[in-house]
């Protein structure tokens, strides 16, 4: 590592970036860790319950809260990791500077409407907060199902804004914040 190199590193701004990366990590992956474990043991305990009882009758809400929150968390999860779709076959015939542009606007333009998106969900979330409806059978508020939805729109958002400054700040290509282009890791292979 040259001086250069470690000085960069050193920035505080560089341990700023990072410290989000790891927060936002421990965030995402805790949390789907968590409801994919509760998830696949709730579904199993309720089937061995409905054969030998009767089903727990809150199984089907909580499944479904779980299910919502994994799909948000998710989300913000497959942007950070570089699991989202893109324009692959257009971007392997693009020279490296020109796909460096052509991800930054995308990501530009998908953090907007990632962040466009939590607005409407937070709009929706305050409308169910309002219309105080429960949920049948744990006589919850509709509500507490609905409030990761901005929250996952809004971190995919912070995860697009992450790849505009990661491809900013770096020589090389990044299509999240964590993945490098397939490009770029094709033309080091080829040259070793």
């Amino acid at each position: 590592m040259t001086k250069d190199e470690k000085r960069t590193s050193r920035s505080p701004f560089n341990r700023f970036f990072r410290l989000v990366g790891k927060l936002l990590n421990w965030f995402e992956v805790g949390s789907l860790l968590f409801c994919v474990t509760a998830l696949a043991a709730l579904l199993i305990i309720n089937f061995i319950a409905r054969e030998l009882f009767t089903s727990i009758y809150f199984a089907e809400e909580i499944s479904e809260f779980l299910v919502i929150f994994t799909t948000f968390v998710g989300l913000s999860y497959g942007v950070r990791r570089g699991r989202h779709i893109r324009m692959g076959a257009f971007l392997e015939i693009m020279s490296p500077k020109v796909e460096k542009v052509f991800i930054i606007f995308i990501s530009l333009i998908s953090a907007g409407v990632m962040f466009y998106m939590a607005n409407a969900a937070y709009e929706y979330l305050i409308h169910s907060m309002q219309r105080a409806h429960e949920t049948p059978a744990l006589r919850l508020p509709v509500w507490v199902f609905y409030i990761i939805t901005p929250i996952g729109f809004a971190l995919a958002g912070i995860q697009f804004l992450r790849t505009i400054i990661k491809n900013l700040v770096e020589p090389d290509t990044w299509i999240s914040p964590e993945q490098q282009s397939e490009y770029d890791e094709e033309e080091l292979c080829d040259g070793e």
